[in-house]
């Protein structure tokens, strides 16, 4: 089954941190690039942060820059989502999402795209 998986959200207080991960299966996910998408309740899904095949090229909006950090694993299919300093702001649904062909910078611009693959989501809450 060719599908995307995510881990690792839950309840942290403001400050704390988190990592997701965004795990392939039936499909090598080094091809693709690969953005983190969150939806917040009654907001629209946004682009927080994509990473190119290679992970060379990396993109963030600018309310995570400097406290989020994506990072991949080819080897074992798998891209992460490290999340520090935590504000209640970021609270929302996690998405990640892969695309064989969609420019880094693109993807993350325009989280309204078909893209080849979606995750279910994780929630990530952040509350004292």
């Amino acid at each position: 089954q060719l599908q995307l998986v995510e881990s690792g959200g839950g309840l942290v207080q403001p400050g704390g941190s988190l990592r997701l991960s965004c795990a392939a299966s039936g499909f090598t996910l080094g091809y693709y690039a690969v953005g983190w998408f969150r939806q917040a309740p009654g907001k629209e899904r946004e682009g927080v942060s994509c990473i190119s095949s290679s992970g060379s090229i990396t993109d963030y909006t600018d309310s995570v820059k400097g406290r989020f950090a994506i990072s991949r694993d080819n080897a074992k299919n798998t891209v992460y989502l490290q999340m520090n300093s935590l504000k209640p702001e970021d609270t929302g649904v996690y998405y990640c999402a892969a695309s064989r062909f969609t420019p880094v910078q693109e993807m993350c611009a325009n989280p309204s795209y078909e893209l080849d693959y979606w995750g279910q989501g994780t929630q990530v809450t952040v509350s004292s």
